[in-house]
């Protein structure tokens, strides 16, 4: 691996251990390891970073079944970390982008203030590459819900609208021989709790008795577009 890559994956693997991840505050918010599990595309071949099409709306679960993230590749490398606090004010670092230019992020695509997530038939959040008549800022993940806006070359800090915090950060590793991405937790206030609780029904009807169920092995990655049926542009 390349000395950053390989260093990241090092300190991944002390957390999972035990210790805090450098940069993580003692005693504040440290990064919450689950399945290691590879990306995929829809065909169930490996992800390549190189192959991510830049400034489009990716969707994978994890690290439930029943818990949508994005994955953007920002066209662009994301090597600066980001301080930031959760809503409780505990404090954390995002350590930047992945991949084989730094440009690869992934976050929950559950906002923070009222839970909005995509479903299969519409979306109310969703990665913005332009500014819109309701947004002055360009390149985020904008919730139409309330009009929270989050910046994903940033940790998904919050720059506009009633957000609390930031959207978790989903951890991924890069394997550079392979160019393979890899899920293998997250960092930041997870709101997966408050979100089975608030959609138990919805949940129930749409996965079953799989919603809890980790996700393992291998994740497709899909288009939003293809993922719903309607997205909602504010």
């Amino acid at each position: 691996m390349e000395r950053r890559e390989f260093m990241r994956a090092c300190a991944l693997g002390v957390v999972a251990a035990g210790a805090a991840l450098p940069g993580v505050v003692q005693g504040e918010v440290e990064p919450r390891m689950y399945g290691r599990a590879r990306l995929t595309d829809a065909g169930g071949a490996p992800l390549k970073s190189r192959e991510i099409p830049a400034d489009t709306n990716l969707i994978f679960h994890y690290p439930f079944a029943a818990t949508p993230c994005f994955l953007l590749n920002l066209g662009r490398p994301v090597r600066q970390p980001a301080r930031l606090k959760t809503a409780d004010a505990k404090a954390y670092e995002w350590p930047g982008g992945v991949g084989a230019h730094s440009s690869i992020v992934a976050y929950s695509a559950i906002c923070s203030h009222r839970l909005t997530y995509p479903t299969r038939d519409i979306s109310f959040i969703s990665y913005r590459e332009e500014r819109t008549p309701t947004s002055r800022h360009a390149r985020v993940i904008h919730c139409c819900s309330e009009h929270s806006q989050y910046d994903p070359a940033g940790g998904a800090k919050v720059l506009a609208g009633p957000a609390p915090q930031p959207l978790a950060a989903i951890l991924l590793e890069h394997d550079p021989a392979g160019d393979e991405l890899w899920a293998v937790g997250t960092l930041g206030g997870e709101m997966f709790n408050d979100f089975f609780a608030k959609f138990e029904f919805r949940l129930a009807i749409e996965h079953g008795a799989a919603a809890r169920r980790p996700a393992e092995g291998a994740i497709p990655v899909v288009e939003l577009a293809q993922f719903c049926r309607q997205q909602v542009k504010c």
